[in-house]
């Protein structure tokens, strides 16, 4: 089996249109074969790939491209996509992606021809995405598979599946033996890793113990020396890298605007609540500096009608003391 060379720049298969390419080349309908009964777990025999265009059903919809359209021996719809950019993802939820394979899975579910059908004869579609980045961070596995289930756990229908293949948690996995990694792994660490010339060794172990690998190895090298592809994937990387920094930096001016703002703002509510507060504070001053002085000239009448102190006392609050002090 032909191995990766060693100094060779092989172009990601992790990159979606490189991954597109891998998977529906010519030569690849075992390669194909083998990745998806690596991930449902079936041992497929026939796979035949469809057009990756779902037609809108209406002019202003958007029109969706699937990366690998297929169905296989069993009639089940499969597409098989790789996601590796994660600009559009701004929250931490991963709702953009999620709901962008749940939106994908029933339109391809429900293209399905049905005239002349029974429901129940309709067949499954499967969402098989590999992703270059956590989107389950609170599941520790790096594939999950959902189905539709009720609230208790308990599945409603297979007749719909979601499979989430995160190459971002691979740490453990690529530690393995190679005699002891299942199919799923040996194909996760090659798209995850065949580029890097630092974990090559690794990869060629690989193509040695797995046939259909070492096929999409070759297609691999052959798809890497083609120099328009070569253009594509460069001028591919350098636009994302630019959408990175742009992205990140209209992050970082936001946020210097935003202090700015707060700033002013905080400097304005400060001078404002200040203000508040010391009108209310001279008011109570005022209002008790002319209740003192109204005290004073009460007691001051109150002396010179003959009023006694303790009367004066009473009526003024003033002690005995102040009112003698006003005699003199």
């Amino acid at each position: 089996m032909e191995k990766l060379p060693m100094d060779a720049d092989i172009l990601p298969p992790s990159d979606d249109r490189i991954f597109k390419v891998l998977l529906t080349h010519p030569n690849a309908k075992q390669v194909l074969i083998d990745v998806i009964s690596s991930v449902i777990d079936q041992n497929i025999v026939d796979v035949h790939i469809k057009n990756n265009e779902i037609p809108a059903m209406d002019i202003d919809e958007k029109n969706e491209r699937l990366d690998v359209n297929c169905t296989i021996d069993t009639g089940d719809q499969i597409n098989v996509e790789m996601h590796c950019n994660r600009q559009d993802e701004i929250e931490s939820k991963h709702t953009n992606f999620i709901n962008k394979y749940v939106y994908f899975l029933t339109d391809l579910h429900s293209s399905q021809e049905s005239k002349g059908k029974m429901y129940r004869e309709l067949v499954k579609t499967y969402q098989i995405t590999f992703c270059m980045y956590n989107v389950l961070p609170q599941m520790p596995d790096y594939k999950n598979w959902f189905t539709l289930k009720t609230k208790d756990g308990r599945q409603l229908t297979d007749q719909i599946n979601i499979i989430i293949i995160e190459l971002s948690k691979l740490s453990d996995i690529i530690k393995k033996p190679i005699e002891k990694q299942t199919s799923l792994e040996k194909w996760s660490l090659f798209f995850r890793y065949a580029s890097e010339r630092i974990h090559r060794k690794m990869i060629n172990e690989i193509i040695v113990h797995k046939e259909e690998i070492g096929m999409a190895a070759s297609l691999l090298k052959e798809i890497s020396q083609d120099e328009h592809e070569r253009a594509r994937a460069m001028s591919r990387k350098k636009y994302e890298m630019d959408m990175y920094s742009d992205y990140h930096s209209a992050i970082e001016d936001g946020k210097i605007i935003g202090q700015r703002i707060g700033l002013e703002q905080g400097l304005e509510q400060g001078l404002e609540q200040g203000l508040e507060q010391g009108q209310k504070l001279g008011l109570e001053q005022g209002r008790e500096k002319g209740l003192a002085e109204e005290r004073l000239i009460i007691a001051r009448n109150a002396l010179s009608e003959g009023a006694n102190l303790e009367f004066i006392h009473k009526i003024t609050g003033l002690s005995l003391e102040e009112i003698a002090a006003l005699k003199g």
